[in-house]
């Protein structure tokens, strides 16, 4: 026997629809209508919208849309019959749908469905990013101008990342077009553009006040425009200033009191910094990357100043004496984790030991290169550095076999080290330590970069 009235199920995980049979078109039932649901279409009277207008269920919603996309129906009301489409749904139901979407083809499918399906497509981008950056290789090469930006920023009007890597050819007043849709942009990567100065800065201070992460690796600027930038964005968290040549201790000065949020920031082969302009910096400071800059011993007391440094790299950085490294351990970066002193050739035991007993938490220590480290140092790191888990000796000419034993008979966390070409260190040392060290793994590899990348910090 049949049952008088039937409610309608999602057909994938049975959510209720709130439709019953009750409520079917059955006017014209006929041949057409057996034909419509042999395909799988039902018509109602009505539909509850409501049913679609939370997140959880739109994802339910884009299993039927992406049906809808492959099959072409017709989504409009050519017949004025009153019937409830999906186009009668509102751009905000549509856009929990086009998010629902997993699948790339799925999304690149649905804006090109109709006019309306794109628009609802383009409001819900949240990044761009250009093929001519360096993360998105290309084959031929792209002259990105201001129009081209313009272009993109109105039909892309929410972005929150855009990415103009690569983009060496952009002007200052390509950025204008920021004051219109710049307001919602957390994330600008300037990389590579030759041509974007403090100008560009001041535009990028004055129309994106929600920025909290910006790369002007290689760019021309100078402290007053990272001065513009700091006293208009406060809540800047992630700056890279890599191989920005103008950048000295005074516009790092004024970036580090100003952004109280500040949590990491690259200044490698910026041969202007010393590193007195860190001083008095916040404590959320928690990733300093200065590689192969003239660091001053003063410098590094005002890079640990702010106590909540966590990630240091000072490798290839230019002399600075046998002691020079020694305040990292004065009690300042007591929550050093990551150290990386790769080619720091005139780093001596006085400050390999100072270091050793003043961060405890040190997890991975970089000492590849580093030949002034002499028993007394590698003798420290195994009595103190009880939390290390990775160790970097690569081509160390002061390793001897007692350094190495005095690492074998300490470190107990040790689970890495890499070690290759040491001189003075021989293969009957090397089964020694596999041997009472069974839980280390030796690596000959040798690792440049260490620690995870700066924006994730």
């Amino acid at each position: 026997m049949s049952q008088a009235d039937v409610s309608y199920s999602c057909g994938s995980c049975g959510y209720p629809l709130n439709l019953s049979s009750l409520n079917r078109i059955t006017s014209g039932i006929g041949s057409e209508y057996q034909k419509s649901i042999k395909k799988g279409f039902i018509s109602f009277l009505s539909v509850d919208l409501s049913r679609f207008t939370q997140v959880d269920e739109a994802m339910d919603m884009a299993t039927h849309l992406r049906f809808v996309i492959a099959n072409k129906v017709d989504m409009e009301d050519p017949s004025g019959d009153g019937r409830t489409y999906i186009m009668h749904l509102p751009d905000d139901c549509l856009c929990h749908i086009f998010q629902g979407l997993r699948g790339c083809s799925d999304r690149v499918s649905f804006g090109l469905t109709c006019h309306r399906w794109l628009k609802i497509q383009n409001l819900c981008r949240r990044s761009l990013e250009f093929q001519c950056s360096f993360s998105q290789p290309s084959q031929t090469t792209l002259n990105i101008n201001s129009y081209h930006l313009y272009r993109l920023l109105t039909r892309f009007q929410h972005l929150g990342f855009l990415s103009l890597c690569g983009c060496t050819e952009l002007p200052d007043s390509g950025l204008n077009h920021l004051q219109y849709y710049g307001s919602k942009l957390q994330t600008i990567i300037l990389d590579c553009c030759f041509r974007i100065t403090d100008n560009g800065l001041s535009q990028i201070g004055a129309w994106c006040p929600s920025i909290t992460s910006i790369s002007l690796y290689r760019c021309n600027v100078t402290d007053a425009g990272l001065e513009i930038l700091a006293n208009a964005c406060s809540t800047l968290m992630h700056v890279n200033l890599s191989y920005c040549l103008q950048i000295s201790d005074c516009g790092l000065k004024v970036l580090s009191q100003r952004c109280s949020q500040l949590g990491a920031v690259k200044i490698s082969c910026c041969s202007g910094i010393t590193g007195v302009g860190f001083r008095g910096c916040s404590a959320t400071l928690a990733y300093i990357d200065a590689e192969s800059c003239n660091l001053r011993p003063e410098g590094i007391t005002g890079i640990v100043s702010g106590g909540g440094l966590e990630i240091l790299n000072v490798s290839s950085i230019n002399w600075l004496g046998q002691g020079g490294l020694a305040a990292i351990g004065t009690g300042y970066a007591s929550r050093l984790k990551i150290l990386n002193f790769r080619m720091c050739r005139s780093v001596g035991d006085a400050a390999i030991m100072a270091i050793a007993k003043g961060c405890p938490l040190l997890k991975e220590w970089n000492l590849a290169i580093c030949h002034g480290v002499g028993f007394s140092g590698w003798e420290s790191i195994g009595l103190n550095c009880n939390n290390l888990v990775k160790l970097h000796v690569n081509r160390c000419r002061s390793l001897c076999p007692r350094g190495l034993d005095a690492i074998k008979d300490g470190c107990r966390r040790l689970l890495v080290l890499y070690m290759n070409q040491n001189p003075r260190i021989s293969t009957y040392s090397i089964e020694l330590f596999k041997l009472y060290r069974g839980d280390v793994e030796i690596k000959e590899e040798e690792i440049i970069c260490v620690g995870p990348d700066w924006k994730d910090h």
